[in-house]
């Protein structure tokens, strides 16, 4: 499956992610595939299993969608901006 993070907490290295209308995806660090934490916005594939607590990330991994819009943003000239 593809969604969105919707939430995600560092201090619980847990989050959530988007399942539309219906209630929302538990994910856990540990089920995290080549990262360490996931931000708000961002794309993911994944695997769904239903548990006694409700249902289940597991295998999360960000979509290749997500890092191919990475790569444009990456073509783009530097700008240095002023910080104040």
């Amino acid at each position: 499956m593809q969604t969105v993070v919707k939430k995600w907490f560092r201090d619980k290295e847990s989050g959530f992610l988007d399942n539309g209308g219906g209630p929302d995806i538990m994910v856990s660090k540990s089920d995290l595939v080549n990262c360490a934490f996931l931000k708000v916005g961002a794309t993911v594939e994944f695997e769904c299993y239903a548990d006694k607590r409700g249902l289940i990330a597991k295998k999360v991994k960000l979509s290749n969608q997500k890092r191919s819009q990475q790569g444009i943003r990456s073509n783009k000239p530097y700008r240095p901006g002023v910080m104040t």
